[in-house]
């Protein structure tokens, strides 16, 4: 597996504290602000026939930036938090990023 590849993380939540959880990431954005690694880019998308149920898509560099992101403590407690303001526990799909087009 190529190393360089950009790779996504899907997690799949359910929760009816979207608000605090927003409150919660942005606090830890601001702590974090400046480090080296961590997500590029983050997509939170709500499901419209379920609107307690969201699909987070977080951006990294590379499979090994996330990898070394999740073994920070500071993420694994903010993901403890978050997992524990979910109705059921999240799940989550790791992806490669095989092809991206930007379209107007």
């Amino acid at each position: 597996m190529d190393t360089a590849t950009k790779f996504v993380q899907i997690i799949d939540i359910e929760t009816d504290r979207m608000e605090e959880m927003r409150a919660l990431v942005q606090e830890t954005d601001k702590r974090l602000a400046g480090r080296a690694g961590g997500p590029t880019h983050r997509l939170v998308l709500q499901d419209r026939n379920q609107p307690n149920r969201f699909l987070v898509m977080i951006e990294f560099d590379s499979y090994d930036e996330a990898m070394r992101n999740s073994d920070d403590p500071q993420t694994t407690r903010m993901a403890e938090q978050l997992a524990s303001m979910c109705t059921r526990p999240p799940s989550f799909t790791d992806c490669d990023v095989r092809e991206t087009t930007e379209r107007k």
